[in-house]
């Protein structure tokens, strides 16, 4: 089995990296620097599905930490249901990712967002014109568009920075992986070809997506 031991170190090469212009410092009211868009399914009270688009998360083994506002509607499902679809939509999907922006499922309305302009729509799923499919161990659906989808269970919310942020850190455990076949590597059954898988990405607050490789990786070869 390959370890990181395995790797060769680099040769020492020349610095000839482009310099940057002269740092300043700024005060942004956001630092979302460049990740993957998900869109989180869960269910309501009423058996019904909520679907809401984040942008804060990341992942360690099967393991995620979901970044998520603790006034919102998704955030209720999750500590009452325990169970949640992150279905990540391609870039082809950012128009129906972007329908769903300034909604929310909750009726009444947190005063907020009220005052942001957010509107209530009971079937988010409608809204943004993508298909509710089935889960196989949770009971929130999958967006049957997303090419990858993860059905998972909640291990912990906890409060992140000040109480006044209302801002809360949830650990997810993944318990199904479902990917689209066209974005596997051919001849390895368990891996996703990232030549053939287009994130959508939130740049401060932007939609983007993915350029080609920049330069090979000698970690792809570890793993």
């Amino acid at each position: 089995m390959s370890t990181c031991t395995d790797i060769e170190p680099s040769a020492p090469e020349t610095n000839d990296f482009p310099m940057p212009d002269e740092h300043v410092v700024i005060d942004p009211s956001i630092l979302y620097l460049g990740t993957p868009v998900l869109l989180i399914s869960t269910s309501n009270v009423d058996g019904s599905a909520n679907l809401a688009p984040i942008s804060s998360s990341w992942f360690l083994g099967t393991v995620g930490v979901l970044g998520i506002g603790t006034l919102g509607h998704t955030i209720q499902n999750l500590r009452r249901t325990g169970e949640a679809v992150l279905n990540f939509p391609s870039v082809d999907l950012v128009d129906a990712v972007d329908r769903l922006a300034a909604t929310t499922g909750s009726d009444p309305m947190p005063a907020y967002k009220t005052a942001m302009g957010f509107e209530s729509v009971k079937d988010k799923f409608a809204r943004a014109g993508l298909t509710a499919q089935p889960s196989d161990l949770v009971a929130p659906p999958r967006v049957l568009e997303a090419p990858i989808q993860l059905e998972a269970r909640v291990l912990g919310i906890h409060q992140v920075g000040d109480p006044d942020e209302q801002s809360a850190a949830v650990t997810v455990q993944v318990v199904r992986t479902h990917v689209a076949e066209s974005i596997r590597k051919p001849g390895h059954r368990h891996h996703i070809d990232p030549e053939r898988w287009r994130p959508l990405i939130m740049n401060f607050l932007e939609f983007y997506g993915l350029g080609r490789q920049v330069h090979p990786s000698r970690l792809a070869k570890v793993f």
